[in-house]
């Protein structure tokens, strides 16, 4: 206070009228007070920074290294600096009420800021911390802090106004609650988004990582942010979809979570044959298609099953459509089975089959319904078309055709 009072006796001394010598003692006493605060300030950051980084170097937690690099110590530093500010103000223009007054409550409304600008600070560096752990990582906490961080702005900013106008928290409340449907329009968004974060979080719809499809905005990526307002997804083409959190809840996507988790990947394709190259098989050609060795014993087995049954029923074979036979279609169906059966890349303990879908007016569909075990994408299109391959080659070995002009239908 020594400086404060120097410089007052010293503008006495000088010969000015009372209300300039006031005016310029405030404007002295201001300078002064911003020079030695800048000075406090200054000295403060120094040695909160390099602490801080000497703490960070000397332990083994991240926590602390996340802290210097969000600039933590620098606020705190500030805020070190304000509170003597807050406490000199009083002393330095207690003859200048108004100006004490003025000061007084924007030094507040800065350490309220300032406050909460630690506060982020610290949280930012926690979310950092809680994301290099793989326990963490794909957990929405950038939803968590905004919420928190929300509250707190709005709980300062309350508290600022309340200071400023000197009114009650009631009435403050009563003329918010006047103008409660401009503040609903006004932050309709954050509300919607509030509400489907708090949703998607607790129903544990998306997480960080999982693989969305989302068509309507064109999304089909990884979610790489989930946060109160937004989510944002990495599409495999690199680029970046936003997508508003709470469209998450009204609209309708596809988590491939599920797919990633479990055993396998479904394959899911069908071929069309043309309905006019099915046909039943006479014995020579039934013959032949037992040098195919996958199907070899389960025609000797068919085989005789149908004509111990023919035989039992007087069936008289001299036309082919008589009684029971097999056809190309049957048996190729058989050998795709048998064939993806013994495929090392499909997944023997979950579902797998050939099957022949509805007839269209392009064909005969026959699908194919399997898991691969392999789930990244390059391995699972290997396999898949090592299987098509070798399925669209064995085709003519049955007597079959493929109709060309219809379309081959996929889903994964």
């Amino acid at each position: 206070m020594k400086i404060f009072n120097w410089a007052h006796k010293l503008l006495k001394s000088w010969d000015f009228s009372d209300t300039i010598a006031d005016y310029i003692n405030l404007a002295v006493n201001i300078v002064v007070l911003i020079v030695v605060a800048y000075i406090i300030d200054y000295i403060f950051k120094k040695i909160l920074i390099i602490l801080m980084a000497i703490v960070a170097e000397r332990t083994k937690s991240t926590f602390d290294d996340f802290l210097v690099a969000n600039k933590t110590a620098k606020y705190v530093a500030h805020l070190f600096t304000l509170s003597f500010v807050y406490k000199t103000v009083p002393i330095i223009l207690k003859e200048f009420v108004y100006w004490e007054g003025f000061f007084t409550k924007g030094v507040k409304f800065y350490i309220i800021i300032l406050s909460l600008w630690i506060i982020r600070s610290i949280f930012h560096s926690l979310k950092d911390y809680l994301k290099d752990k793989p326990k963490y990582k794909d957990k929405p906490i950038d939803s968590y802090i905004q919420v928190v961080m929300i509250c707190l702005w709005v709980y300062g900013i309350t508290y600022f106004i309340l200071t400023l106008l000197n009114i009650e928290f009631i009435k403050l409340l009563t003329g918010l609650g006047a103008v409660s449907a401009l503040i609903i329009l006004m932050f309709r968004d954050t509300i919607l988004g509030f509400i489907a974060s708090i949703q998607v979080t607790v129903n544990d719809m998306v997480r960080i990582g999982d693989w969305i499809t989302m068509e309507k905005y064109g999304a089909d990526g990884d979610v790489i942010e989930i946060n109160l307002v937004t989510v944002k997804v990495q599409n495999f083409d690199n680029t970046i979809t936003t997508i508003p959190t709470y469209f998450l809840i009204s609209d309708s996507f596809k988590n491939w979570r599920g797919m990633l988790d479990s055993d396998g990947r479904r394959l899911k394709r069908s071929i069309l044959l043309k309905s006019s190259s099915i046909r039943f098989l006479n014995e020579e050609e039934i013959e032949n298609l037992k040098k195919i060795q996958l199907i070899s014993s389960y025609l000797n087995e068919r085989q005789m099953d149908i004509d111990t049954f023919n035989k039992s029923k007087y069936i008289d074979k001299s036309v082919l459509i008589n009684g029971r036979n097999l056809t190309n279609f049957g048996v190729f169906r058989k050998y795709i089975d048998l064939y993806i059966a013994n495929h090392p890349g499909i997944n023997k303990d979950m579902l797998f089959m050939c099957r022949q879908l509805q007839p269209t007016q392009n064909g005969m569909p026959l699908e194919i319904y399997a898991f691969v075990r392999d789930k990244s994408l390059v391995e699972y299109e290997a396999i898949m078309a090592d299987i098509f391959d070798h399925i669209l080659a064995s085709v003519r070995y049955f007597e079959m055709e493929i109709n060309e002009t219809g379309a081959i239908k996929i889903e994964y």
